[in-house]
C-alpha cells in the first residue's frame, strides 16, 4: 500500500471534499442532485452544532485524495449509537493503492473507540465493484432492506399532513 496520512478534516479541506463529492456524484450519475456549496459544507462540518464529521486521507505531498463523511445514528434494538458512513470516495487516479480499505479501517477503529454498536453504510445495487470490495472487507450487504427517502415537495407535504 502507498503511504496515506488519515486525519480529521479541517476547515481548509472543505473545497477538496466538495470537489470529491462532485466527482462522486458524476460517477453515480447524480450530479444534477448536488446543491451543496462550500459554505453549506463548512457549516455542516464545523458550524456551531455540526451534524456530521469527516476524515481525509492525504499523500506525502499533502494533497487530499480521499474523504469519508459520517455521522452517528442510534439503534433501538442495540440501545447504542452507531456510526453511519454517508460517503467514502477515493480519487479515481489514486484507486488500487488500498486507500479505501485504510479509510474503512480507520472508521471502524473510530466506531470501536466510540463504543458504537455497529458501523453501516449504503451501496448502489449496480455498483458491483463496491459491493465486492465491501464484502471482501467483511461487510454483509443486507438484501431485505431498502432506503426510504422523502425530499423537497414530498417532504413539505408530509410535514403538513
Amino acid at each position: 500500500m502507498s503511504e496515506l496520512h488519515i486525519r480529521p478534516a479541517r476547515p481548509e479541506d472543505v473545497a477538496s471534499i466538495l470537489a470529491m463529492i462532485r466527482e462522486l456524484a458524476v460517477f453515480e450519475k447524480l450530479e444534477h442532485m448536488v446543491i451543496a456549496d462550500e459554505a453549506m459544507l463548512h457549516d455542516a462540518l464545523f458550524g456551531a452544532r455540526p451534524p456530521c464529521e469527516a476524515i481525509v486521507g492525504g499523500e506525502a505531498g499533502g494533497e487530499v485524495v480521499t474523504f469519508a463523511l459520517f455521522f452517528h445514528n442510534f439503534s433501538t434494538f442495540l440501545g447504542r449509537k452507531g456510526l453511519y458512513l454517508e460517503d467514502l470516495y477515493v480519487k479515481q487516479n489514486r484507486r488500487g493503492h488500498g486507500y479505501g480499505k485504510r479509510m474503512l479501517s480507520a472508521l471502524a477503529a473510530l466506531a470501536v473507540e466510540r463504543q458504537c454498536g455497529r458501523f453501516e453504510w449504503s451501496v448502489l445495487d449496480w455498483n458491483a465493484n463496491a459491493i465486492a470490495f465491501y464484502e471482501k472487507m467483511g461487510a454483509a450487504v443486507l438484501p431485505d432492506w431498502r432506503i426510504c427517502r422523502v425530499t423537497g415537495d414530498a417532504l413539505t407535504a408530509l410535514a403538513n399532513s
